[in-house]
């Protein structure tokens, strides 16, 4: 992999079908629960959206910590969640850690909120 960067979910649009457009299979319905506990901590959205509005859009490890008020090793363990997740991904540099966010996997959450019905109006 160039740059080791992580590989991001092969299977987002297979996770992020509409809640509303109908019954979510068992997989799906794990799959998309997945991404959204990982937004489920507030520390890991304010870490999100730091590297969202970074420009460039990436971010280093070494420019988090002191914005959310932790350890280096508390926020590398929120990182390693969102990334999991497949909402960021994580490129080593040297000693440092970049982090740029993943758009497709959030467009896909918010996709999959939209209610169909919505979308005909």
């Amino acid at each position: 992999m160039a740059g080791n960067k992580l590989p991001v979910l092969n299977d987002l649009d297979a996770c992020c079908s509409p809640v509303t457009g109908g019954v979510l299979d068992v997989e799906a319905a794990e799959r998309l629960a997945r991404l959204f506990k990982a937004l489920g901590d507030p520390t890991r959205v304010r870490l999100l959206s730091m590297i969202a509005a970074t420009e460039g859009g990436e971010a280093c490890i070494c420019d988090l910590t002191t914005p959310v008020g932790l350890a280096q090793p508390t926020v590398s363990h929120h990182m390693k969640q969102l990334v999991d997740a497949g909402l960021i991904t994580r490129e080593q540099r040297g000693k440092w850690a970049y982090y740029s966010v993943v758009s497709e996997a959030l467009e896909s959450l918010a996709d999959s909120l939209v209610s169909r019905s919505a979308e005909r109006v």
